[in-house]
């Protein structure tokens, strides 16, 4: 755990900014003929210093001088060759495939999503649409009576019919008789399963209507009717006289009266609103954004430019209403909108299809191509044992080539070894389907699988920055296992060495003024007289146990403690002086009294080893590196070019 905390720390230090533009070849400085680039050394100082990269000449020097030393001890690693070490192989290769796993669908599949819904979140548009509506789980029969219909109702559009009269007399979204189609307002990301809906939707022209559009509900005919900026979300509040109360209007419009003499918006809607939900918290409605409410009551509540600032009345189905801004949210910039994004996106259905689409790219860069005899042999040998935990790929692993991906070749026999691992699989695909359905969903799961694999496995060819990040990693670890033996397991281990160094700088190491303090407490405070008291002031917490707690009886308790001043707030308010006391202090449930007393004052003086241990390891581990550091650049010849260091000073 210790190892994996330092690690991060470090590597964190040095992780590269991703994107960063990794053009810039020459070389800054050089460790024993390795070169760092300026490429390289400007993605880690900016990492590093983040805001505070302001590019001066006094804060790259610093950086420099850090980073040469970083690179001058993971030298001294590689020429001690333990970057040959089994174990810390190992241990990359794991670091490693724990980033691959997931930088692979977060670079190609996951920041292209992100962007892509951000990117259509600042507009808002509105959307009518034609539907022939399809039942859950459709036989192919129904699908292709559905597009057959609603291509024959592209037809007539095409033709010059009215998208109106045709939606309201053919679509089977029943609403299109009063709503002309429209759905209103939408903006990115659509619900589950629309992403083709909303794809199409955000690529149409104005006025344009889409080709045939299938979601999880039937075929649409999509328009645009309008497109604006985003409106973002608005915090309001409200106030409600229901349409069918007796003089709706005149009701509200004295309400309005009263809001416009002084009365606060808050007491107003407590006293008259109908929204008993919303009245009791001064008619409050929260955060909405668009198409969540009737259209006149989120265009009135997008109206008002101000905070503060009210509606006059205005009419919705409900009732009639006044409405107050409290703040309005902007469309958030990017990186604000980035982890709210892709928490929606990573349980959308749009991440499977990105991916699908991702895998086929794959197979196409690197010359996939399938044999599907193999497979089609081999399906005609199974059984409905398949589809149970009982069944067990064939004792002798067939070595017949079933698909190829760039170098590789793929065989039946790891075709079998996946299928009897995915025995969960094989058992939930047995509710849904045949044996040759089942072996041919798991077959385009296998190659889907060994197409990531494949991508993952070339990372670095194809992506400069995960090369980068595998290097940071490799020398983190690296500039650990160094360390840890250079410096931190000799500070702990030396036992010589660290008495001599404490023993060179005792003076260092001092007690500040320390107070030997005794607190007392009476146990039956109801009993106790104030001689008690008198007599602790007088005498030792022995004395006073020896007198008081008798025949068995614990009149007295004390524990004593040494503090350094400025170290406890209680103890610094005491007079310090030999004999001086606290108040008393009664605690009236158990019936005891506590106070303190100051037993001795200790004036400063040096601390043992024993006692500054920590202190001491922590500065001997300082001193070792320093030693350390200047071996190393007695032992490594260390070159930096000065113009391209000057070239990189912006201020």
């Amino acid at each position: 755990m210790i190892k994996q905390f330092v690690l991060f720390f470090l590597v964190a230090l040095i992780l590269p900014l991703s994107g960063y533009a990794q053009n810039e070849d020459a070389v800054l400085f050089s460790v024993k003929g390795s070169p760092v680039t300026v490429g390289e050394f400007l993605y880690i100082y900016s990492k590093t210093n983040r805001d505070k990269a302001d590019f001066s000449k006094a804060s790259l020097e610093e950086y420099l001088d850090l980073y040469t030393k970083f690179k001058l001890k993971v030298q001294r690693a590689k020429d001690m060759q333990l970057d040959t070490i089994p174990s810390l192989q190992k241990e990359l290769a794991g670091y490693r495939k724990q980033l691959a796993d997931s930088y692979l669908l977060d670079k190609e599949v996951t920041d292209k999503l992100i962007k892509e819904a951000y990117d259509r979140s600042l507009k808002d548009i509105k959307v009518s649409h034609i539907m022939v509506a399809l039942k859950q789980n459709p036989s192919p029969q129904d699908t292709a009576l559905a597009y057959k219909r609603i291509m024959q109702i592209k037809g007539k559009l095409d033709g010059g019919s009215d998208f109106v009269k045709v939606a309201k007399s053919l679509s089977d979204d029943k609403s299109a008789a009063t709503n002309d189609g429209s759905l209103g307002y939408f903006t990115s990301p659509f619900p589950d399963g629309f992403y083709d809906f909303e794809s199409a939707a955000y690529a149409l022209p104005k006025g344009k209507i889409s080709n045939p559009v299938r979601t999880p509900i039937g075929y649409h005919l999509i328009r645009v009717d309008d497109v604006r900026p985003a409106r973002g979300e608005m915090e309001a509040a409200h106030i409600l006289v229901r349409n069918k109360t007796e003089n709706a209007k005149a009701n509200i419009d004295t309400v309005y009266q009263l809001l416009q003499k002084g009365q606060k918006f808050e007491d107003a809607a407590k006293i008259y609103s109908a929204d008993k939900k919303t009245a009791e918290k001064g008619g409050y409605v929260g955060f909405f954004g668009i198409s969540q409410y009737e259209k006149a009551f989120e265009d009135a509540a997008f109206a008002l430019t101000k905070d503060g600032e009210y509606s006059k009345p205005i009419k919705t189905l409900a009732g009639w209403h006044i409405i107050k801004r409290i703040s309005k949210k902007a469309v958030p910039d990017y990186e604000k909108a980035k982890a709210r994004l892709k928490a929606k996106i990573q349980k959308d259905s749009r991440f499977e299809l990105a991916k699908d689409a991702m895998v086929n790219q794959i197979k196409a860069d690197n010359g996939f191509k399938s044999m599907k005899g193999p497979i089609s042999k081999f399906g005609s040998t199974l059984d409905k044992e398949f589809l149970t935990y009982r069944w067990k790929a064939p004792t002798e692993r067939s070595e017949e080539v079933i698909f190829a991906l760039g170098n590789e070749q793929h065989t039946l026999g790891d075709f079998t070894d996946y299928l009897q691992k995915e025995s969960r699989k094989r058992m939930q695909l047995a509710r849904s389907g045949t044996v040759v359905d089942a072996l041919s969903t798991l077959y385009i799961d296998y190659v889907a699988e060994t197409a990531l694999k494949y991508e993952e496995r070339n990372l670095e060819k194809k992506y400069p920055d995960f090369k980068a990040l595998m290097r940071e990693y490799e020398e983190g670890i690296l500039l650990f296992e160094i360390t840890k033996k250079e410096v931190w397991d000799k500070a702990s281990q030396d036992t010589t060495g660290l008495r001599n160094f404490y023993n060179k700088n005792k003076n260092k190491y001092k007690w500040g003024k320390r107070a030997v303090v005794t607190t007392y407490t009476l146990n039956d405070a109801a009993h106790i007289s104030d001689k008690i008291g008198k007599f602790i002031q007088k005498n030792g917490p022995e004395a006073t146990l020896a007198k008081y707690n008798k025949d068995g009886k614990e009149a007295v308790s004390y524990q004593q403690t040494t503090v350094e001043r400025a170290r406890n707030k209680e103890i610094d308010a005491l007079d310090w002086k030999p004999g001086a006391t606290s108040d008393m202090k009664m605690d009236r449930k158990n019936k005891k009294i506590t106070f303190m007393k100051v037993e001795e004052i200790l004036e400063p003086s040096p601390k043992k080893l024993s006692e500054a241990r920590g202190y001491v390891v922590a500065d001997y581990q300082d001193f070792l590196e320093k030693e350390w550091l200047a071996e190393l650049k007695k032992a490594y010849k260390v070159q930096t070019n000065k113009k391209v260091f000057k070239s990189l000073v912006k201020k």
